[in-house]
């Protein structure tokens, strides 16, 4: 993963770990790898507990109250994390800067990484664009990669899921109550005879015919 000037990849990744931790260690390579890291060590049980502490360092910056109190719990992670930037063309996909050094375990790596890019993300776009998902039942991390910077929601279906809610409050209707599934109705029972309509009547067995009526002169 190369860091862009404004640290969108490692940052958008660093929020989708802390939404959906990985459990395993062969989990954490599965996800760097379709996240476009080069994983080039092992990945060990130490790697796993190294990177499930930084996420949660990492969600103390997103929670943090102040611009002042963000910039210095970041610092921390960029301390303890980061080494001299570097030029390397290690995976022969171009040259491009390293904030850590070479053959470090991967927590090591991502923490420098994921470090480095929000760093990049928060003075690049704003030191607001962290947030919480405003869905309260889900209140997953984001990172406000939006145009308008303007985001609230960690993903659409947070969005619609609100704005149904807020209609719904707004205009007094109850919320829909999905059909009871062990409450079939003739439609879906073909053993329950459907109610007979206005010709089957007319002319079910038994039923006499209505006598005809002479028209009036």
């Amino acid at each position: 993963m190369h860091i862009n000037p404004y640290g969108r990849d490692p940052v958008t990744f660093a929020a989708d770990l802390a939404a959906a931790p990985p459990s395993t260690p062969a989990e954490l390579h599965e996800r760097c790898v379709e996240a476009g890291i080069s994983v080039e060590v092992p990945v060990s049980a130490q790697d796993l507990t190294g990177t499930l502490t930084f996420l949660d360092d990492w969600l103390a910056v997103v929670d943090a109250a102040t611009e002042e109190e963000r910039a210095h719990l970041l610092n921390r992670l960029l301390r303890d994390a980061s080494a001299h930037p570097r030029l390397t063309n290690h995976a022969g996909t171009g040259w491009h800067l390293h904030y850590r050094d070479p053959d470090v375990p991967l927590a090591a790596s991502l923490r420098a990484l994921l470090s480095v890019g929000t760093a990049l993300h928060l003075v690049g776009r704003g030191m607001n664009r962290l947030g919480r998902c405003a869905l309260p039942e889900c209140r997953r991390a984001y990172a406000d990669v939006s145009r308008t910077g303007r985001q609230r929601y960690c993903r659409p279906s947070c969005a619609n899921r609100d704005a149904v809610r807020r209609h719904r409050a707004r205009t007094g209707v109850p919320p829909q109550t999905p059909a009871r599934p062990d409450l079939p109705t003739a439609s879906t029972r073909p053993d329950l005879p459907t109610a007979p309509g206005r010709a089957d009547m007319a002319t079910a067995p038994g039923r006499a015919e209505p006598p005809a009526t002479a028209g009036r002169k």
